[in-house]
């Protein structure tokens, strides 16, 4: 077996040995907290005895869904680190979008778990660690970690405000996945989530730093992009529509072929509110796909 092996390649299994690694000072200063999934924010704590993660009542962390086996995985404390380790599941064990049999935990690890999400955080100041991963999940979809629609819904009326007030445009792309239920359908529900994650980290590399790139439903995105006219809006559609259909999306290293869908609108005369300006989005995002999807309108 090799060293801790954590290339960028998401389909590779990472088989390790349990070598050095940064220990934290106590065996306390280490919790799991729950950014995606049931029970939000929940923080579960780690201490010297080993903890079983799975489907069964029996395990100490319980993630009742159909694609956790019974006995998942299992986190240990070894003295030094936390390792986790799988135990054969069915559906496999992920660390940072990685498929693992036994590797070291390391500080911001991301757990994933049939299709919950844990993430790992040690150090001295772990309660202050946790508040701040708390305050994290107010603002960021654990999923795809772009702005969830709490955040979104916030930065649209800030923006409605600034705009009134200096008398100036902004422009709004909503889009979701053409045919995502077959998706899921024919992939299972963790190469959907895969390709949300995928996708969205796609999107938001390719705007502007000032832009917010929401999850605001289940596969339906928002671009939120000031200052900017329904031109300029729907030119930066359009790439994002090319640069989707030209991606290559994977899961467990099936290739899964992703369109986008897109609808454009500006703020301006004739549009009110905040909602009136996502409605009119929404309208155009529904005119793409009736037209014929991968689009924009």
């Amino acid at each position: 077996m090799e060293g801790d092996d954590r290339t960028t390649n998401p389909h590779k299994t990472v088989v390790t040995v349990i070598s050095s690694v940064s220990a934290p000072r106590d065996p306390r200063d280490a919790c799991l907290i729950v950014i995606y999934g049931d029970d939000l924010g929940r923080r579960v704590p780690l201490g010297m005895e080993p903890v079983v993660i799975g489907r069964s009542s029996k395990c100490e962390v319980q993630v009742d869904q159909e694609s956790v086996s019974r006995n998942h995985c299992r986190i240990s404390y070894n003295g030094k680190t936390y390792s986790i380790r799988d135990l054969g599941s069915t559906n496999g064990t992920y660390v940072n979008d990685e498929l693992v049999d036994e590797i070291n935990m390391r500080d911001g690890d991301q757990l994933k778990v049939g299709r919950t999400i844990l993430k790992f955080i040690t150090g001295g100041n772990i309660e202050a660690s946790y508040h701040e991963e708390i305050y994290r999940l107010m603002t960021i979809d654990g999923l795809t970690e772009v702005h969830n629609k709490r955040f979104f819904d916030e930065m649209l009326e800030r923006e409605v405000s600034r705009s009134e007030r200096y008398e100036r445009a902004f422009a709004l792309i909503f889009f979701d996945i053409d045919h995502f239920k077959r998706v899921n359908d024919t992939y299972g529900h963790l190469a959907g989530d895969a390709i949300l994650r995928q996708l969205a980290g796609a999107i938001r590399n390719h705007v502007r730093r000032d832009d917010i790139v929401a999850r605001i439903g289940g596969e339906e995105f928002a671009v939120l992009l000031p200052e900017v006219t329904i031109q300029g809006g729907i030119e930066v559609a359009r790439k994002l529509r090319e640069l989707i259909e030209a991606s290559a999306f994977w899961f467990e290293g099936t290739k899964i072929d992703v369109t986008i869908s897109l609808g454009v609108a500006q703020w301006g005369p004739g549009v009110r509110t905040g909602q009136e300006l996502v409605k009119l989005a929404d309208e155009k995002l529904y005119e793409a796909k009736r037209s014929g999807r991968n689009r924009v309108c």
